[in-house]
């Protein structure tokens, strides 16, 4: 059917005590961050005239900000906080509650308040929860999160004078780089730091970044967007520059960070015998004595809530979705780190929970409902041709193109490097003489050549190492598509 039911005036019964609102809408949304987001703001741009509800545990929702193209996929951008009453506009409205059960059979989910709300389609982008250390001093344990956690974080570090790190993806590099005042212990189970990014050669790159952070360190730059806050939040993740919400420097004069390499956290327990509350035990016999522990060892996806049915869900537990951000029940989606990406994946893509694949999963999910709601028939983005993530890390600004470590590739592949010291790092992954993956650290200006030679499986065997040689001006643009046909 064409029409959109519009959106019902808030009914209300009562049942064993509790006091039921029942409300309608065309697309139900769970979570306010970026994937729920851009999945109603694609769906607003596709059908206005289709009411959207977006419902969210925070009041604040999260929003995509300065976009900038730097290639055809890779992209910067910020992530901005807004007030969902701003947000809610035309036939948009975000209810802030938190979702306790789904009826899909009779396409419905209640909310932990009360709140019945029917729908026509479903999307969930719950997100995920922060994978902590598993400790009997849980107390002692912060997972950095949503606002909450980072201002429990900020408390601590002005209370305390050194902690220990878990974890070598992009929030613990972020924490140790950015935090000042605080002696760090950094333990990492690879061999090198921000291997979730990373090689060990662009490691080395970074690390006279870390051990003299204050030399290194640009000067902070004020942040020209509105920001809002409030009490207690909780939901959506942080924005990734998080670190400039608050004043994250310590009380201590030492802030020297120290790095573990190769270990694991054995145990956590309490300490009498010093000033310190806690003793780490480490998998290599190191014992550090610390005010208390920062895990950023990933995250989980966010399925704590009752259905009716069963999803399929992927091995790692997230909800197993195709092409089109379908799930195995009708009329149901998923979109950004609560899901899977179940569908046979392109040669130069693959999952990674980030910032930068949620708002594409979200947009996917929107175009797809839109579509599934008036019967047509589309195709998956383009997007997911090519993996691609822009980020920053120790000051940098870093840019990862399809398979850019290796991924997958087992051993049937070679590394080309450029390397100018305390300015860029570029490095080429290349199989059977063409290139499959890029990792380009500082403003190298390679990005939509790196895209267009990776797509296009451009022979590069005759140039040789002269590939990256600094003095040939490498620029190819892509075919248009009548070339490309002929």
């Amino acid at each position: 059917s064409e029409t959109t039911p519009s959106t019902t005036k808030p009914t209300s019964t009562k049942t064993k005590n509790i006091q039921v609102i029942n409300q309608s809408c065309s697309f139900l949304i769970i979570g306010g961050g970026i994937a729920g987001v851009s999945c109603a703001e694609t769906i607003n741009f596709l059908a206005p005239e289709a009411t959207v509800i977006i419902l969210s545990e925070s009041s604040l929702i999260k929003s995509v900000t300065n976009l900038v193209q730097l290639g055809k996929f890779a992209q910067q951008f910020e992530v901005s906080e807004i007030e969902a009453a701003q947000f809610s506009r035309g036939n948009v409205k975000v209810v802030k509650d938190k979702l306790k059960s789904i009826e899909s059979r009779k396409k419905a989910m209640e909310t932990t308040s009360g709140l019945r709300i029917t729908y026509e389609f479903l999307c969930i982008c719950s997100g995920a929860r922060p994978k902590l250390v598993e400790a009997d001093v849980a107390d002692f344990v912060l997972g950095i999160r949503d606002t909450e956690s980072v201002k429990e974080f900020q408390k601590q570090i002005k209370h305390g004078s050194k902690f220990v790190l878990v974890g070598n993806g992009g929030i613990a590099s972020e924490v140790a780089y950015e935090i000042r005042g605080v002696e760090i212990d950094w333990v990492v189970k690879d061999s090198h730091i921000s291997s979730t990014f990373i090689d060990a050669g662009a490691a080395k790159f970074f690390e006279s970044r870390l051990h003299n952070k204050n030399a290194s360190k640009a000067p902070q730059t004020v942040v020209k967007r509105m920001r809002y806050t409030e009490e207690a939040s909780s939901g959506a993740a942080l924005g990734p520059d998080w670190h400039r919400l608050l004043d994250m420097t310590g009380g201590a004069a030492n802030d020297n960070v120290k790095v573990h390499f190769g270990a694991e956290v054995k145990q956590i327990s309490r300490n009498l015998e010093s000033d310190h509350p806690i003793t780490v035990e480490l998998t290599n016999g190191e014992k550090i004595s610390t005010d208390f522990v920062v895990s950023a060892t990933g995250v989980v996806p966010c399925t704590s809530f009752i259905c009716d049915e069963n999803f399929k869900l992927g091995p790692d537990g997230g909800i197993f979705v195709d092409e089109l951000m379908r799930t195995s029940l009708d009329s149901i989606f998923a979109a950004g780190d609560v899901c899977f990406a179940g569908w046979e994946h392109s040669s130069f893509w693959h999952q990674m929970r980030l910032w930068t694949q949620a708002r594409q999963m979200g947009m996917m999910a929107g175009k797809s409902m839109v579509a599934s709601q008036r019967g047509e028939e589309i195709l998956q983005d383009f997007c997911f041709e090519l993996f691609s993530h822009v980020t920053k890390l120790f000051g940098f600004q870093v840019v990862l193109l399809g398979k850019f470590n290796g991924q997958g590739l087992e051993n049937n592949f070679e590394f080309l490097f450029r390397v100018t010291p305390d300015l860029e790092y570029v490095k080429f992954v290349l199989k059977d003489g063409r290139l499959v993956g890029a990792l380009l650290i500082g403003e190298t200006g390679l990005e939509e050549t790196c895209e267009n030679l990776i797509l296009n499986c451009i022979d590069l065997t005759p140039f040789g190492d002269d590939i990256l040689n600094p003095n040939i001006c490498l620029l190819y643009t892509s075919p248009s598509p009548r070339d490309r046909q002929k």
